[in-house]
């Protein structure tokens, strides 16, 4: 254990974070231990961690000194942030600054940083093909942590930059999944057209930031983006109907109409797959299947991923 590199997980229960302390976890060989960080040591998934082998300690992102005894004496550090507890540009960007203070006071020597695009490079605040958001943004669960890559660099810090995409596990964590309607008929709804929109198991964006760590100074410096598959809306239905054992038809809407749907976020989730959809070439593009799979060489496809979590999805 003396001479395993440590790396201190954020997020540990969520899902990238969990993702990351299992692919050490079962890499007992690895040279890398992981130091689960949560805000709720006691919590279920915090204790399951702790079963499982992973050295679970407690820091609260709103608490600079908390995290800075979170990445004492560690190797490296998984930084992520969770917009959905809070819908705040700046409170994720306040989190972002304390973790790349906290990596900068322990003198980490990897720091992966959990980003996105900031899509105000391809749709400025003057572009009305969407609406400005809280002001200031056109995607601000992108933009906020696009924004806050600053952070990292404006320090020095040996980081690397892990644009993510959308998880597949949002058919079940955000309620994406298929709509039964009122003929029975089941529905997949996004407002993405006929464009390929960028996927991945959650758990393998935790799993590719292990490969990444364990590549060591490669990836220091760089940006990668990852995906683990990249599918029309017609065919995550086709996909869908052959796993679930239902007829799973695509709805195509509007992005306009998905922002009045009325639920918290939809906005911003209306714009985001706007982007997907009018950006597709730069999206889809930037994100080589290849380079996931190089970085995790078990990396899911839609239909692996379906398999093994079909039951989650909830039908009624």
């Amino acid at each position: 254990m003396a001479d395993k590199k440590i790396i201190a997980v954020m997020g540990a229960t969520g899902s990238q974070g969990s993702g990351l302390v299992q692919a050490i976890l079962d890499d007992p060989n690895g040279g890398f231990v992981a130091r689960a960080v949560t805000r709720d040591v006691n919590s279920d998934k915090a204790k399951a961690l702790a079963k499982k082998g992973a050295h679970v300690v407690a820091a609260d992102l709103d608490n600079q000194e908390s995290i800075n005894r979170a990445f004492a004496g560690a190797y490296g550090a998984y930084c992520v942030t969770f917009f959905w507890a809070h819908f705040s540009p700046d409170k994720e960007q306040a989190h972002a600054r304390a973790m790349a203070n906290a990596a900068k006071h322990a003198n980490l020597k990897h720091v992966i940083w959990s980003t996105l695009e900031d899509t105000r490079k391809l749709v400025p605040l003057s572009d009305n093909r969407m609406p400005t958001l809280q002001g200031k943004y056109k995607c601000p669960h992108f933009d906020s942590k696009g924004e806050s890559d600053h952070f990292f660099t404006d320090l020095g810090l040996p980081v690397t930059f892990l644009n993510t995409t959308f998880y597949w596990d949002n058919m079940y964590l955000f309620g994406m999944g298929p709509k039964k309607g009122a003929d029975g008929k089941y529905t997949l709804t996004f407002p993405i057209g006929d464009k390929r929109m960028s996927g991945i198991a959650a758990e393998d964006i935790g799993k590719i930031a292990y490969g990444i760590f364990k590549k060591g100074q490669q990836y220091i410096g760089k940006r990668v983006s990852v995906a683990g598959e990249h599918l029309t809306g017609k065919q995550m239905a086709a996909s869908l109907s052959k796993a679930l054992g239902k007829d799973v038809h695509y709805n195509e809407v509007s992005p306009d109409a998905y922002r009045k749907f009325g639920f918290p976020g939809a906005e911003d989730l209306g714009n985001m797959f706007q982007y997907y959809r009018d950006f597709e070439a730069q999206f889809v593009g930037a994100r080589d299947l290849n380079v996931a799979r190089s970085l995790d060489p078990a990396l899911q496809s839609f239909d692996q991923w379906l398999a093994k979590n079909k039951s989650r999805i909830p039908l009624e």
